[in-house]
């Protein structure tokens, strides 16, 4: 049985997005096109208003598809927006999905049966695998009469065709790298091909290049608007209109099937995320982990990616598209998922391909107001353990009281002791014994830094030189501070308990 919902989140937001779904959900049995009082409206139906373009004709198209007993009515803005339609929705106890603006109908009607068919275990008209993706760059190839890559929006290698009489360097380099160089890729972008695919050109012709490469003839990919890749021709000249008009129109065709596969593979990648959130929380045992995220048996890390100030609803995307950029060019690919507005990774540890090493190196280049903190590494079953660890080294680097951006907990094993400390003497108030509290009171009434003298101080005993370098000051100027912090509170500093004890307190006033 497939619910509305599954469907609407198994062909993406690129196309759908539900604006009602009743509870529970409906199943769905067919998609027809249909027309307000329309008899072929059956139970379980996806009713396709392809002709509603008013309000009264939708609420009149929801309220019949009610009657009849169908799943869901699939509208167009901006009618599929009006409150008036929803509120129809909810009163006749049927979904409402809004179809994007720019979507065709015959594609949208050609997806969901295949995406119906996929779902409810029927896979003989499945087009998933990569292998068709290289047959259909084998067809178009056949139409434009011309070597064919399709690619991705990251300029990655999808398929190209087995077709290889005519290429240059850059074909082969983009071939065997699984994506157009950086060298290869800057020419293009200087002369402007991006930015044309970008505006929706039909088609882009480039000339042939003096370093050699020869001319391209580029299609984008686009499905609802969106632009989901491209499909590059390596031409002797310029094409005449007809070919290239004929390249171009096998453009819907690639984009249903990028589309499908996006679609699979984000059903894929929600079902992994929702194993590794049990794995995570220690409700799946290291034998299902291992089976089924494709886990290796050797120690692994939980890692955790902090994107400050990303609140908004498709912040998960935003996390997962991070992971995406940062993971290009590294080995296999972390298993992620979001867990508590954070995303959440697991790598196995050590420096070889998409290990903890090779991932935090690549994180270590990224710009941006991102933290990265990693649990130690520890073996499947212990993940959980390893999340815990991620999560206190993170609380540390939100806190200030690391240096730079990412850290993971063997490596401040420090920072934690010391962390963990102050919170246990917080709670036990020992900052209130003592003449400290004098102190604290003369600094916050004098603007002193005597508090803070002190600390230095006693992290380095009788090295005023070091402890004058780390507040910046003279140690002349540290000299005179100490000689006056001991006239306002006598202390007897010789004394080793004294010290110590001034030392937990500070310790927990700074690092609680």
């Amino acid at each position: 049985m497939v619910s509305v919902r599954s469907v609407v989140d198994r062909v993406g937001p690129t196309l759908l997005h539900a604006v009602f779904l009743p509870e529970p959900c409906p199943t769905v049995a067919d998609v027809v096109i249909a027309e307000p009082g329309a008899a072929q409206v059956s139970a379980g139906d996806l009713v396709l208003g392809v002709t509603v373009t008013s309000l009264d004709d939708a609420v009149a198209l929801v309220r019949h598809s009610a009657a009849r007993e169908a799943a869901a009515v699939l509208v167009k803005p901006p009618v599929a927006g009006k409150p008036a339609l929803r509120r129809a929705a909810q009163a006749a106890g049927i979904g409402l999905v809004s179809v994007r603006g720019a979507a065709a109908w015959a594609q949208l009607v050609w997806l969901l049966r295949t995406v119906l068919d996929a779902m409810s275990g029927d896979d003989s008209t499945d087009e998933t695998s990569p292998g068709d993706l290289f047959r259909l760059a084998d067809v178009v190839a056949s139409v434009v009469d011309a070597p064919v890559t399709i690619e991705d929006n990251n300029s990655r290698v999808l398929a190209y065709s087995a077709r290889q009489d005519l290429t240059d360097p850059a074909r082969v380099s983009t071939i065997m790298g699984r994506r157009i160089p950086d060298d290869v890729l800057a020419r293009f972008r200087s002369r402007g091909v991006f930015r044309e695919l970008s505006r929706g050109r039909q088609t882009i012709f480039v000339p042939a290049q003096r370093d050699g490469t020869l001319p391209r003839l580029i299609v984008p990919i686009r499905m609802g608007g969106e632009l989901l890749g491209s499909m590059w021709a390596v031409v002797t000249g310029p094409v005449s209109d007809e070919r290239a008009a004929a390249f171009a129109d096998t453009a819907p065709v690639v984009a249903l099937h990028l589309l499908r596969r996006r679609a699979h593979a984000d059903a894929q990648r929600r079902a992994s995320a929702e194993l590794l959130r049990a794995v995570l929380e220690g409700k799946v045992g290291p034998r299902k982990a291992i089976a089924e995220l494709e886990l290796a048996e050797q120690a692994h890390r939980v890692v955790i990616v902090d994107t400050p100030g990303e609140d908004t609803s498709d912040a998960e995307g935003l996390r997962l598209a991070l992971l995406e950029r940062i993971s290009q060019g590294i080995g296999r690919r972390p298993v992620a998922t979001e867990l508590g507005g954070q995303l959440y990774a697991v790598v196995p540890d050590g420096e070889g391909p998409g290990s903890w090493g090779e991932l935090r190196a690549a994180l270590t280049q990224q710009n941006g107001a991102h933290r990265v903190a990693a649990g130690a590494p520890v073996e499947i079953g212990a993940l959980a353990e390893s999340r815990k660890q991620a999560e206190e080294t993170l609380g540390l680097l939100r806190a200030g009281l690391l240096d730079g951006r990412v850290g993971s907990f063997d490596d401040v094993w420090t920072a934690l002791a010391l962390h963990r400390v102050a919170t246990a003497s917080a709670a036990s108030r020992v900052i209130e014994l003592g003449p400290l509290e004098t102190l604290r009171a003369h600094d916050r009434a004098n603007r002193t830094s005597y508090v803070e003298t002190l600390y230095e101080w006693l992290r380095f005993p009788g090295d005023p030189r070091a402890a004058a370098a780390a507040l910046r000051i003279h140690p002349n100027t540290f000299r005179y501070r100490m000689r006056r912090l001991l006239e306002l509170v006598p202390l007897d500093l010789d004394d080793p308990d004294v010290r110590l004890a001034l030392l937990v307190q500070l310790v927990s006033l700074r690092w609680a």
